[in-house]
């Protein structure tokens, strides 16, 4: 089975629940349950993909793009539903893809060790970097998403941002005191204002731009098999702001 999802099959939920969780700044987390119509289907088709490490971007896991119909749905979805909610007037570039996070512990880079922001906009005012997860396993424990702002000032953060990129393990930790591993919760460094349980078929959006992480509480439960692993639907949205 190469396409998905079959043509003319209905792909989200045409009664999902939505909620919404308050982040900061007055930014909120939008949850919808239930959201696709065919879970399942989709989960079937990932099985029959060849995922493959990332190239160019840290991911803790294997990846495979999603067809050009999800990403059009995902698209049309977005600027039907999501659009006013986050202040964007239009997309300009949008990615879809399938993940699995994948690497145990000892296997993560000083930079995987903390929360992160997919994209930052030179100009915020203008350009908003949107991002959304659907889950699409069941084992809870695997990871939701947790929200995160800097408790030092800027300059300090992205000192430390940049640490993690340049460091070898041992130096990274003896210099900030953060131990290898997924982050769960709060640190010295930042500190957690939310989080969002994983859910099976459950869809959220959020900002991009803010600091998140996959809540990996369980990481002796990680698996490549897409019917067993985390596998998420993930989308990346460039996106115009209203004019203010």
């Amino acid at each position: 089975m190469n396409a998905w999802p079959p043509a003319g099959a209905t792909f989200f939920n045409p009664d999902p629940a939505v909620s919404r969780v308050p982040l900061a700044q007055g930014q909120h987390c939008w949850v919808i349950d239930d959201a696709l119509a065919d879970p399942e289907g989709l989960v079937e088709w990932a099985r029959g993909q060849a995922f493959e490490p990332p190239q160019g971007y840290p991911y803790p896991g294997v990846v495979v793009d999603a067809t050009p119909a999800v990403t059009q749905r995902m698209s049309e979805y977005f600027a039907q539903y999501l659009r006013k909610h986050l202040g964007v007037r239009r997309i300009v570039d949008l990615t879809c893809r399938l993940s699995m996070v994948t690497l145990p512990p000892a296997k993560l880079e000083p930079r995987q060790w903390l929360c992160h922001r997919d994209r930052i906009a030179a100009d915020p005012r203008q350009t908003l970097f949107a991002a959304s997860v659907l889950y699409l396993f069941r084992e809870a424990a695997v990871g939701g998403t947790s929200f995160y702002v800097p408790r030092q000032d800027p300059a300090a953060t992205d000192r430390m941002l940049a640490d993690s990129q340049m460091l070898e393990g041992p130096e990274f930790s003896a210099r900030y005191g953060v131990r290898p591993g997924y982050m769960t919760d709060s640190n010295a460094y930042f500190e957690r204002i939310a989080s969002v349980p994983a859910a099976w078929n459950r869809l959220i959006f959020y900002d991009g731009g803010l600091f998140h992480s996959a809540d990996v509480e369980q990481p002796t439960l990680l698996s490549a098999d897409p019917a067993r692993g985390r596998l998420t639907l993930n989308g990346f949205f460039t996106c115009k702001r209203n004019a203010s």
